[in-house]
């Protein structure tokens, strides 16, 4: 009996140890998707300005900004955040906020539908992992932090 579970602990040990090898690519592709996702709205915000500024106006009811100021740093974040986020610098402070816009983006609709709360919260869960794990090994984050350490 007793061998039997150190063979399942070496079995556990060894899946862990493979998962932790991928780790980075995990993160990297967490930090990608995210950024995509966000840079893709941002774009279409400033793609219509006019749209942009009605929703806001209308449909959005963001607490603590006027419309316009509120549109502005939704726009300027989803823009800025994703491209330190793809860069892996700056990561703590991209992915807080873009936590951050996402909250207020769910909170501040009065409808949202199951399957677009559901990716709300997908992408708030990657987020949160991308602050709470850091960008991983290849990030420019990691890059800095490494040659700081060196010299």
């Amino acid at each position: 009996m007793k061998s039997l579970a150190y063979s399942f602990y070496g079995v556990n040990e060894s899946v862990q140890r493979l998962i932790g090898s991928l780790l980075p690519i995990s993160l990297l592709v967490g930090r990608v998707y995210v950024a995509w996702v966000f840079f893709k709205a941002g774009l279409t915000k400033i793609d219509d300005w006019g749209t942009t500024l009605f929703l806001f106006e209308e449909e959005y009811s963001v607490p603590l900004f006027s419309p316009e100021v509120a549109a502005f740093l939704a726009t300027f974040g989803e823009l800025v955040f994703p491209v330190l986020l793809v860069l892996g610098l700056f990561s703590l402070l991209s992915a807080a906020g873009l936590f951050v816009i996402n909250i207020v983006a769910v909170i501040s609709l009065e409808m949202i539908a199951p399957a677009a709360e559901l990716y709300h919260v997908v992408w708030g869960l990657i987020l949160l992992a991308l602050a709470m794990c850091g960008p991983g090994l290849w990030s420019l984050d990691k890059a800095i932090t490494s040659r700081l350490k060196r010299g």
